[in-house]
């Protein structure tokens, strides 16, 4: 069956446009400190492996960053950052997310009593650290959440150093 692709608009949905970016982020950074630790790591295999999905991520990354030519935009102009700091931050902001996400699921599977309220308590803790690290990253300018151009600009950015380092 075909689709019928008159009747969609030509350019991304918010919704979409901002899945976009959470994987364009999480897979810059990932790709960045998959070819940090490159030369770090000895074992052939694993090496071979590391090889393989920076590879992956690069190619994953050049997909993905066709699209954002589709999401709705403004011309402002591009503000540049300290990477380093916007990096770490970055990838602070990326565990403390996904740390929330591994208890939501871990409390999810728990019959344990005491167990669930270790993990709630942990919960709100790294709730309250994905807090503390987005306020910091908002307030310094690092992920401009209510501004959409400048997230997916920084994304670009991003990705396009990602890909650029060398390993």
């Amino acid at each position: 069956m075909e689709t019928n692709t008159s009747r969609y608009p030509n350019h991304l949905a918010w919704h979409e446009t901002l899945e976009l970016h959470e994987l364009v982020a999480f897979q810059s950074i990932g790709l960045m400190k998959l070819k940090r630790f490159f030369p770090e790591v000895k074992d052939a295999e694993l090496r071979s492996i590391y090889g393989h999905t920076i590879k992956s991520l690069e190619n994953n990354l050049k997909e993905l960053l066709q699209f954002y030519s589709f999401a709705p935009r403004d011309d402002e102009q591009e503000d540049f950052r300290n990477m380093d700091t916007g990096f770490f931050s970055g990838d602070l902001l990326g565990f403390a997310k996904t740390s929330v996400r591994y208890y939501a699921i871990a409390i999810t599977e728990t019959a344990t009593p005491v167990l669930r309220e270790i993990l709630n308590k942990q919960l709100q803790q790294a709730i309250q650290t994905h807090a503390m690290v987005f306020n910091y990253m908002y307030e310094k300018g690092y992920y401009p959440s209510y501004d959409l151009e400048k997230l997916l600009r920084n994304d670009i950015r991003k990705a396009g150093n990602a890909i650029n380092m060398r390993y």
